[in-house]
């Protein structure tokens, strides 16, 4: 029979949640019960790194979200992807490992969040981290469960375009979590043996027989049960109805920069103001939750090439297709590695200050012009996001009580300006002689789309997000701060914290999943530290 009532009840079973079940359940007389909407993630869809393409909008993995209409990008809503299984978005990323630059943390610090420089999270980062690498030690940790590894048979073309960084002045970065970010390399991915490395499979899964911890899959956290000023629970329903979960230390919520704000909104814990609208009775009045959204914002350029080097599907590819499950189970390469993103990196327009203010993401196959998840044919694609955008969105909950997730994308004109310039610097690394022999036609934007106004009309109408939403329960010290930088928890409700990508004040310049476990570590020390 399923208990009622545990020391620590954690809401979210994704990259932090995982590592805070880990640490709380190692003490076997803490009783410990992680609460996840999604399901198991044994399917090979998600072990497999090329799965994730099947993935995305499949309603059993994915959220999929869409945001309300963007002023700026034409009135149109963008989807916005989140993970639904064991694992979270980790389950369904590029499994990229990414920190960040020194610098975005030390900004934490400058911000009031004493504890979250890079000399204080660096060792964090190290202490999770299993590198296979044998990457520089200053940087890199080689005993934790998060194991992290080149890709096992990187595209040719993937290649192709790290040299045609020159075009660019950009040169190779073997490591761009080290000393410096500048330059484009084979990104490094959390992978083990080829294999899919969720915050799950590395935190939660070797413990799930632990005796005093229960992992609930499959049922959805309705709200955070407030009395007095006191977290005391959470409403559930699962497989066996709705029900109540008692907790006699905390509740942790780790369900991410969208779900976590929107539990504290639906428990009545926000601004009065929208949570009356929405007919919510409140518990707490909390300015600042759901405020702070920030995402990176996203443009393509994709081209249509005749050569079998890209991926691709096609009768001239069919042998390798057809080989790609065999060369995948007996030497775990083919086109069954792919992450789709295999390389990558940082670079600089000319409003970058001391780091680099764009990031590529480069496809070695084919992106649909039309949004198709899959396109018939071969070609390549580069993606260019706004690393550090100003642009400051919110969620919250509309007069009819539904969720409303707006990131105001465009909102301040710089990120914009950015972004024009990055495409800019990405046509210059596809022009490089490198790319002649599998060159091709440039679909998106369209070698008629040339000047600045018009690489900025048609980011308005097809700019994306590379889905790294962070910020909505922010800490810090400000009045609009939603939790205690020195214990993440929530400000004015006893028994209630936060630990996900929520609480960064900023959004860090890179991928978020890796900074996301390191906030999941932090917050189980201070629980087990006793922090106040």
């Amino acid at each position: 029979m399923l208990k009622d009532s545990f020391d620590y009840i954690i809401v979210g079973a994704g990259s932090a949640g995982c590592v805070l079940a880990n640490r709380l359940s190692k003490d076997p007389n803490t009783q410990v019960c992680i609460v996840e909407a999604g399901g198991k993630d044994s399917s090979p869809r998600v072990r497999v790194p090329a799965g994730i393409l099947s993935l995305y909008n499949d309603p059993k993995y994915d959220y999929s979200y869409m945001s309300v209409p963007q002023p700026e990008l034409k009135n149109r809503a963008i989807p916005l992807n989140r993970g639904k299984a064991l694992g979270g978005s980790s389950a369904i990323n590029s499994m990229l490992y990414i920190r960040g630059a020194a610098s975005d943390y030390d900004e934490w610090a400058q911000l009031g969040c004493a504890g979250w420089s890079w000399n204080d999270v660096l060792p964090v980062f190290k202490d999770l981290e299993n590198n296979q690498l044998g990457q520089d030690p200053k940087y890199h940790g080689t005993s934790g469960e998060l194991y992290v590894d080149r890709h096992r048979d990187p595209n040719p073309v993937a290649r192709m375009f790290i040299k045609a960084g020159r075009a660019a002045d950009l040169s190779e970065n073997t490591d761009m979590n080290a000393e410096r970010q500048d330059g484009l390399g084979i990104y490094n991915v959390t992978q083990r043996d080829g294999m899919r490395w969720s915050s799950y499979r590395a935190f939660l899964h070797p413990v799930r027989d632990r005796a005093n911890l229960t992992i609930l899959s499959g049922t959805d956290t309705k709200r955070v049960i407030v009395e007095n000023g006191h977290a005391t629970g959470i409403e559930i329903d699962g497989s066996d109805g709705k029900r109540v979960l008692k907790a006699a230390k905390e509740v942790i919520l780790a369900a991410g920069a969208i779900n976590s704000p929107e539990l504290l909104l639906r428990s009545g814990i926000g601004p009065a103001a929208m949570l009356n609208a929405a007919g919510v009775r409140v518990a707490h009045d909390l300015p600042g939750v759901g405020q702070n959204l920030r995402d990176h914002v996203d443009g393509m350029i994709t081209v249509r090439s005749s050569s079998t080097k890209t991926l691709g599907l096609s009768l001239r590819n069919l042998p390798s297709m057809i080989a790609a499950p065999f060369r995948w189970l007996a030497q775990r390469k083919g086109m069954f590695t792919t992450n789709y993103v295999e390389a990558g990196g940082f670079a600089r327009t000319k409003y970058a200050n001391e780091n680099p203010d764009i990031q590529f993401h480069f496809v070695p196959g084919y992106r649909s012009h039309r949004g198709r998840v899959i396109e018939y044919g071969h070609g390549y694609a580069v993606h260019t996001c706004v690393l550090r955008p100003k642009s400051i969105g919110e969620i919250r909950l509309g007069k009819t009580g539904a969720l409303e997730i707006d990131p105001k994308f465009f909102s301040d004109p710089q990120d914009a300006q950015v972004l024009v310039e990055g495409i800019k610097v990405a046509r210059s690394i596809l022009a490089d002689s490198t790319f002649d022999e599998i060159r091709g036609k440039e679909m998106l934007p369209g070698k008629e789309v040339d000047t600045d106004e018009q690489i900025l009309d048609y980011l308005r109408g097809a700019a994306l997000t590379v889905f790294h939403p962070v910020g909505t329960c922010k800490m810090g010290t400000d009045e609009m701060a939603v939790t205690d930088p020195a214990s993440l928890k929530v400000r004015g409700v006893e028994g209630l914290r936060v630990a996900d990508a929520s609480v960064m004040p900023t959004l860090i310049g890179g991928n978020t999943n890796a900074p996301t476990m390191m906030i999941g570590e932090k917050c189980a020390r201070m629980i087990l530290a006793g922090a106040a």
